[in-house]
Protein backbone atom coordinates (compact mmCIF):
# COMPACT_ATOMS: atom_id res chain seq x y z
CA UNK A 1 0.00 0.00 0.00
CA UNK A 2 1.00 3.66 -0.26
CA UNK A 3 1.71 5.74 2.83
CA UNK A 4 3.12 9.18 3.61
CA UNK A 5 6.47 8.92 5.40
CA UNK A 6 8.41 11.75 7.00
CA UNK A 7 12.17 11.30 6.59
CA UNK A 8 13.42 14.66 7.85
CA UNK A 9 12.31 18.29 8.00
CA UNK A 10 10.69 19.31 4.70
CA UNK A 11 10.96 15.73 3.45
CA UNK A 12 7.61 13.94 3.04
CA UNK A 13 7.56 10.97 0.67
CA UNK A 14 4.77 8.63 -0.39
CA UNK A 15 6.20 5.12 -0.34
CA UNK A 16 5.11 1.52 -0.67
CA UNK A 17 4.64 -0.16 2.71
CA UNK A 18 3.22 -3.50 3.79
CA UNK A 19 -0.53 -3.45 4.21
CA UNK A 20 -1.32 -3.89 7.92
CA UNK A 21 -3.14 -6.92 9.25
CA UNK A 22 -4.82 -7.84 12.50
CA UNK A 23 -2.43 -8.27 15.43
CA UNK A 24 -4.89 -8.55 18.32
CA UNK A 25 -8.44 -9.76 18.57
CA UNK A 26 -9.37 -6.19 19.53
CA UNK A 27 -8.06 -4.75 16.24
CA UNK A 28 -9.72 -3.74 13.03
CA UNK A 29 -8.12 -2.70 9.76
CA UNK A 30 -9.56 0.38 8.08
CA UNK A 31 -9.35 1.34 4.43
CA UNK A 32 -8.73 5.08 4.58
CA UNK A 33 -11.20 7.06 2.49
CA UNK A 34 -10.04 10.51 3.55
CA UNK A 35 -7.22 11.87 5.70
CA UNK A 36 -5.69 15.30 6.17
CA UNK A 37 -2.70 17.30 7.34
CA UNK A 38 -2.88 18.72 10.86
CA UNK A 39 -1.13 21.82 12.13
CA UNK A 40 0.72 19.59 14.58
CA UNK A 41 2.05 17.55 11.65
CA UNK A 42 3.95 20.68 10.66
CA UNK A 43 6.05 20.50 13.82
CA UNK A 44 8.25 17.63 12.61
CA UNK A 45 7.96 18.95 9.05
CA UNK A 46 9.49 22.24 10.18
CA UNK A 47 12.04 20.53 12.40
CA UNK A 48 10.55 21.87 15.63
CA UNK A 49 10.30 18.28 16.85
CA UNK A 50 12.97 15.81 15.87
CA UNK A 51 12.49 13.02 13.35
CA UNK A 52 15.09 10.43 14.33
CA UNK A 53 14.20 7.99 11.58
CA UNK A 54 11.67 7.73 8.74
CA UNK A 55 8.20 7.09 10.11
CA UNK A 56 4.57 7.15 9.00
CA UNK A 57 2.69 10.38 9.63
CA UNK A 58 -0.89 11.58 9.99
CA UNK A 59 -3.54 11.00 12.65
CA UNK A 60 -6.92 12.07 11.21
CA UNK A 61 -9.05 9.74 9.12
CA UNK A 62 -12.39 8.35 8.12
CA UNK A 63 -12.69 5.05 6.33
CA UNK A 64 -14.25 1.65 5.82
CA UNK A 65 -13.68 -1.36 8.06
CA UNK A 66 -12.17 -4.18 5.97
CA UNK A 67 -11.01 -6.65 8.65
CA UNK A 68 -12.33 -7.32 12.15
CA UNK A 69 -10.64 -9.05 15.09
CA UNK A 70 -12.34 -11.94 16.87
CA UNK A 71 -12.95 -9.93 20.05
CA UNK A 72 -14.52 -6.92 18.35
CA UNK A 73 -18.28 -6.83 18.91
CA UNK A 74 -19.48 -3.38 17.85
CA UNK A 75 -17.96 -3.05 14.38
CA UNK A 76 -18.39 -4.96 11.15
CA UNK A 77 -16.80 -5.14 7.73
CA UNK A 78 -18.18 -2.39 5.54
CA UNK A 79 -18.86 0.05 8.38
CA UNK A 80 -17.98 3.69 7.69
CA UNK A 81 -16.01 4.83 10.73
CA UNK A 82 -14.49 7.96 12.21
CA UNK A 83 -11.24 7.47 14.09
CA UNK A 84 -10.24 9.97 16.75
CA UNK A 85 -6.60 11.00 16.62
CA UNK A 86 -5.67 8.69 19.51
CA UNK A 87 -6.78 5.19 20.43
CA UNK A 88 -8.02 4.23 23.89
CA UNK A 89 -9.12 1.16 25.84
CA UNK A 90 -12.45 2.54 27.05
CA UNK A 91 -12.17 0.90 30.48
CA UNK A 92 -9.61 2.81 32.56
CA UNK A 93 -10.51 5.62 34.97
CA UNK A 94 -9.70 8.33 32.43
CA UNK A 95 -11.86 6.72 29.75
CA UNK A 96 -14.72 6.08 32.16
CA UNK A 97 -14.72 9.81 32.88
CA UNK A 98 -14.62 10.79 29.22
CA UNK A 99 -10.98 11.88 29.19
CA UNK A 100 -9.94 9.38 26.53
CA UNK A 101 -6.70 11.17 25.70
CA UNK A 102 -5.55 10.37 29.25
CA UNK A 103 -6.09 6.63 28.75
CA UNK A 104 -3.84 4.22 30.64
CA UNK A 105 -3.32 2.38 27.34
CA UNK A 106 -3.21 5.37 25.00
CA UNK A 107 -2.01 4.58 21.49
CA UNK A 108 -1.05 6.96 18.72
CA UNK A 109 -0.56 6.84 14.97
CA UNK A 110 2.85 6.51 13.37
CA UNK A 111 4.38 4.79 16.37
CA UNK A 112 3.77 1.68 18.48
CA UNK A 113 0.54 1.03 20.32
CA UNK A 114 0.22 0.64 24.08
CA UNK A 115 0.97 -3.06 23.68
CA UNK A 116 4.21 -2.66 21.74
CA UNK A 117 2.95 -3.30 18.20
CA UNK A 118 3.47 -0.83 15.34
CA UNK A 119 0.65 1.42 14.17
CA UNK A 120 0.89 3.21 10.84
CA UNK A 121 0.02 6.78 10.02
CA UNK A 122 -3.41 7.93 8.90
CA UNK A 123 -2.06 9.39 5.65
CA UNK A 124 -2.08 5.98 4.03
CA UNK A 125 -4.33 3.58 2.17
CA UNK A 126 -4.88 1.30 5.18
CA UNK A 127 -4.27 1.47 8.92
CA UNK A 128 -4.66 -0.92 11.85
CA UNK A 129 -6.70 0.39 14.78
CA UNK A 130 -6.09 -1.25 18.19
CA UNK A 131 -8.82 -1.22 20.86
CA UNK A 132 -11.22 -0.65 17.99
CA UNK A 133 -14.51 -1.05 19.87
CA UNK A 134 -13.59 1.71 22.31
CA UNK A 135 -11.94 3.93 19.69
CA UNK A 136 -13.89 4.02 16.45
CA UNK A 137 -17.33 5.54 15.91
CA UNK A 138 -19.46 3.93 13.20
CA UNK A 139 -21.58 6.29 11.11
CA UNK A 140 -25.04 5.05 10.13
CA UNK A 141 -25.01 4.36 6.42
CA UNK A 142 -25.16 5.02 3.63
CA UNK A 143 -22.91 8.05 4.03
CA UNK A 144 -23.39 11.01 1.72
CA UNK A 145 -20.00 11.62 0.03
CA UNK A 146 -20.57 15.36 0.38
CA UNK A 147 -20.42 14.95 4.17
CA UNK A 148 -17.03 13.23 4.21
CA UNK A 149 -14.99 16.42 4.80
CA UNK A 150 -17.14 17.43 7.76
CA UNK A 151 -17.12 13.90 9.16
CA UNK A 152 -13.33 13.94 8.89
CA UNK A 153 -13.13 17.07 11.05
CA UNK A 154 -14.63 15.12 13.94
CA UNK A 155 -11.46 13.02 14.00
CA UNK A 156 -9.55 15.97 15.43
CA UNK A 157 -9.88 19.55 14.26
CA UNK A 158 -13.54 20.29 14.98
CA UNK A 159 -13.57 18.12 18.09
CA UNK A 160 -10.55 20.10 19.27
CA UNK A 161 -12.22 23.42 18.51
CA UNK A 162 -15.27 22.20 20.42
CA UNK A 163 -13.07 21.16 23.35
CA UNK A 164 -11.58 24.64 23.38
CA UNK A 165 -14.99 26.27 23.51
CA UNK A 166 -16.28 23.88 26.18
CA UNK A 167 -13.12 24.40 28.24
CA UNK A 168 -13.65 28.16 27.97
CA UNK A 169 -17.19 27.75 29.34
CA UNK A 170 -18.75 29.15 26.18
CA UNK A 171 -22.53 29.18 26.32
CA UNK A 172 -25.65 31.16 25.51
CA UNK A 173 -25.20 34.89 25.81
CA UNK A 174 -21.43 34.72 26.33
CA UNK A 175 -18.83 36.84 24.56
CA UNK A 176 -15.80 34.99 23.20
CA UNK A 177 -12.38 35.98 21.87
CA UNK A 178 -10.69 33.35 19.67
CA UNK A 179 -6.90 33.69 19.46
CA UNK A 180 -5.59 31.82 16.41
CA UNK A 181 -7.01 31.68 12.89
CA UNK A 182 -5.79 28.24 11.84
CA UNK A 183 -8.18 25.36 11.31
CA UNK A 184 -8.56 24.79 15.07
CA UNK A 185 -9.23 28.44 15.83
CA UNK A 186 -11.77 28.63 13.03
CA UNK A 187 -13.37 25.44 14.33
CA UNK A 188 -13.57 27.06 17.76
CA UNK A 189 -15.48 29.96 16.19
CA UNK A 190 -18.02 27.52 14.73
CA UNK A 191 -18.17 25.57 18.00
CA UNK A 192 -18.78 28.78 19.95
CA UNK A 193 -21.61 29.67 17.60
CA UNK A 194 -23.09 26.20 18.03
CA UNK A 195 -22.91 26.56 21.82
CA UNK A 196 -24.89 29.78 21.70
CA UNK A 197 -22.27 32.52 22.10
CA UNK A 198 -23.74 35.98 21.63
CA UNK A 199 -20.60 37.67 20.35
CA UNK A 200 -17.51 36.03 18.84
CA UNK A 201 -14.39 38.09 18.22
CA UNK A 202 -11.90 36.32 15.95
CA UNK A 203 -8.29 37.49 16.03
CA UNK A 204 -7.01 37.16 12.48
CA UNK A 205 -4.76 39.02 10.06
CA UNK A 206 -5.54 37.01 6.92
CA UNK A 207 -8.43 37.96 4.64
CA UNK A 208 -9.36 34.41 3.63
CA UNK A 209 -9.44 33.24 7.25
CA UNK A 210 -11.33 36.34 8.35
CA UNK A 211 -13.97 35.58 5.73
CA UNK A 212 -14.38 31.98 6.88
CA UNK A 213 -14.47 33.08 10.51
CA UNK A 214 -17.39 35.36 9.69
CA UNK A 215 -19.14 32.57 7.81
CA UNK A 216 -18.66 30.33 10.85
CA UNK A 217 -20.23 32.91 13.16
CA UNK A 218 -17.64 35.54 14.11
CA UNK A 219 -19.33 38.88 14.74
CA UNK A 220 -16.10 40.88 14.81
CA UNK A 221 -12.51 40.63 13.57
CA UNK A 222 -9.47 42.02 15.38
CA UNK A 223 -6.17 42.09 13.51
CA UNK A 224 -4.12 43.77 16.24
CA UNK A 225 -2.10 41.82 18.81
CA UNK A 226 -0.74 42.41 22.29
CA UNK A 227 -1.92 45.48 24.16
CA UNK A 228 -3.35 46.89 20.93
CA UNK A 229 -5.41 43.74 20.50
CA UNK A 230 -6.78 44.01 24.04
CA UNK A 231 -7.59 47.67 23.43
CA UNK A 232 -9.44 46.71 20.24
CA UNK A 233 -11.51 44.17 22.17
CA UNK A 234 -12.37 46.80 24.77
CA UNK A 235 -13.32 49.26 22.05
CA UNK A 236 -15.68 46.75 20.47
CA UNK A 237 -17.26 46.01 23.83
CA UNK A 238 -17.64 49.55 25.16
CA UNK A 239 -14.78 49.17 27.60
CA UNK A 240 -15.54 45.62 28.71
CA UNK A 241 -13.58 42.40 28.13
CA UNK A 242 -14.86 39.02 26.96
CA UNK A 243 -16.38 36.36 29.19
CA UNK A 244 -14.35 33.64 27.49
CA UNK A 245 -11.25 33.23 25.34
CA UNK A 246 -9.91 30.38 23.25
CA UNK A 247 -6.15 29.92 22.81
CA UNK A 248 -5.49 27.88 19.67
CA UNK A 249 -1.84 28.61 18.85
CA UNK A 250 0.41 27.33 21.64
CA UNK A 251 2.82 30.21 22.17
CA UNK A 252 3.42 32.28 25.28
CA UNK A 253 2.27 35.34 23.35
CA UNK A 254 -1.02 33.75 22.33
CA UNK A 255 -1.76 32.58 25.88
CA UNK A 256 -0.99 36.05 27.19
CA UNK A 257 -3.31 37.49 24.56
CA UNK A 258 -6.11 35.18 25.63
CA UNK A 259 -5.62 35.85 29.35
CA UNK A 260 -5.72 39.62 28.93
CA UNK A 261 -8.75 39.50 26.64
CA UNK A 262 -11.10 38.12 29.32
CA UNK A 263 -12.68 39.83 32.30
CA UNK A 264 -11.94 38.98 35.93
CA UNK A 265 -13.66 35.69 36.67
CA UNK A 266 -13.60 34.74 33.00
CA UNK A 267 -12.47 31.50 31.40
CA UNK A 268 -9.72 30.55 28.96
CA UNK A 269 -9.83 27.28 27.02
CA UNK A 270 -6.47 26.30 25.56
CA UNK A 271 -5.82 23.68 22.94
CA UNK A 272 -2.71 25.03 21.21
CA UNK A 273 0.07 22.50 21.69
CA UNK A 274 2.61 24.44 23.80
CA UNK A 275 5.70 25.65 21.93
CA UNK A 276 8.85 25.50 24.04
CA UNK A 277 8.22 26.20 27.73
CA UNK A 278 5.57 28.93 27.90
CA UNK A 279 5.05 30.57 31.26
CA UNK A 280 1.78 31.64 32.85
CA UNK A 281 1.65 34.38 35.46
CA UNK A 282 -0.02 32.61 38.37
CA UNK A 283 -0.22 35.89 40.30
CA UNK A 284 -2.29 37.36 37.48
CA UNK A 285 -4.61 34.34 37.63
CA UNK A 286 -4.87 34.72 41.40
CA UNK A 287 -5.65 38.42 41.22
CA UNK A 288 -8.23 38.08 38.43
CA UNK A 289 -9.81 34.70 39.27
CA UNK A 290 -9.46 33.73 35.61
CA UNK A 291 -9.79 29.98 35.13
CA UNK A 292 -7.78 28.04 32.56
CA UNK A 293 -8.80 24.63 31.27
CA UNK A 294 -8.13 22.55 28.19
CA UNK A 295 -5.41 20.43 26.68
CA UNK A 296 -5.43 17.49 24.30
CA UNK A 297 -9.02 17.08 23.19
CA UNK A 298 -10.83 13.83 24.06
CA UNK A 299 -12.25 13.58 20.54
CA UNK A 300 -13.76 10.13 21.16
CA UNK A 301 -15.96 11.68 23.87
CA UNK A 302 -17.24 14.42 21.58
CA UNK A 303 -17.81 12.58 18.29
CA UNK A 304 -21.20 11.07 19.26
CA UNK A 305 -22.37 14.50 20.45
CA UNK A 306 -21.29 16.35 17.32
CA UNK A 307 -22.10 13.69 14.72
CA UNK A 308 -25.88 14.30 14.53
CA UNK A 309 -25.34 17.98 13.74
CA UNK A 310 -22.98 17.08 10.90
CA UNK A 311 -25.34 14.45 9.49
CA UNK A 312 -28.29 16.85 9.63
CA UNK A 313 -26.33 19.66 8.00
CA UNK A 314 -26.78 21.92 11.02
CA UNK A 315 -23.02 22.56 10.93
CA UNK A 316 -20.51 22.24 8.10
CA UNK A 317 -17.05 22.21 9.71
CA UNK A 318 -15.57 20.62 6.58
CA UNK A 319 -15.31 24.08 5.08
CA UNK A 320 -11.96 24.44 6.85
CA UNK A 321 -10.59 22.31 3.99
CA UNK A 322 -9.70 24.74 1.25
CA UNK A 323 -7.49 22.35 -0.70
CA UNK A 324 -7.95 18.69 -1.63
CA UNK A 325 -5.17 16.56 -3.10
CA UNK A 326 -4.53 12.88 -3.82
CA UNK A 327 -2.34 11.06 -1.32
CA UNK A 328 0.46 10.91 -3.88
CA UNK A 329 0.75 14.71 -3.54
CA UNK A 330 1.17 14.66 0.24
CA UNK A 331 4.43 16.60 -0.03
CA UNK A 332 2.60 19.44 -1.77
CA UNK A 333 -0.09 19.33 0.93
CA UNK A 334 2.57 19.97 3.56
CA UNK A 335 4.16 22.74 1.52
CA UNK A 336 0.82 24.45 1.01
CA UNK A 337 0.05 24.49 4.72
CA UNK A 338 3.59 25.41 5.73
CA UNK A 339 3.53 28.37 3.34
CA UNK A 340 -0.01 29.33 4.47
CA UNK A 341 -1.37 28.82 0.97
CA UNK A 342 -3.98 26.54 2.52
CA UNK A 343 -5.81 26.51 5.83
CA UNK A 344 -6.14 22.73 5.89
CA UNK A 345 -5.57 20.08 3.21
CA UNK A 346 -7.68 16.97 2.70
CA UNK A 347 -5.94 13.92 1.23
CA UNK A 348 -7.68 11.17 -0.76
CA UNK A 349 -5.79 7.85 -0.98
Amino acid sequence: MRAAIIHAPNDIRVEERDRPGLVSGKDVVVKVLAACVCGSDLWPYRGVTETKQPRPIGHELVGEVVAVGDDVTGLHEGDFVISPFTMNDGTCQACRNGMTTGCDHLSGFGSTDAYGDPVGGAQAEYVRIPDADATLVAVPGPVDPALVPSLLTLSDVFSTGHHAAVSAAVGPGKTVVVVGDGAVGLSAVLASKRLGADRIIAMSRHADRQALAREFGATDIVAARGAEGVAAVRELMDGDLADCAVEAVGTEESMDQALHSVRPGGNVGFVGVPHGVPTIGTRYLFDTNIAIAGGMAPARKYIPELLPDVLSGAIDPGRVFDLELPLDQAAEAYRAMDERRAIKVLLRP
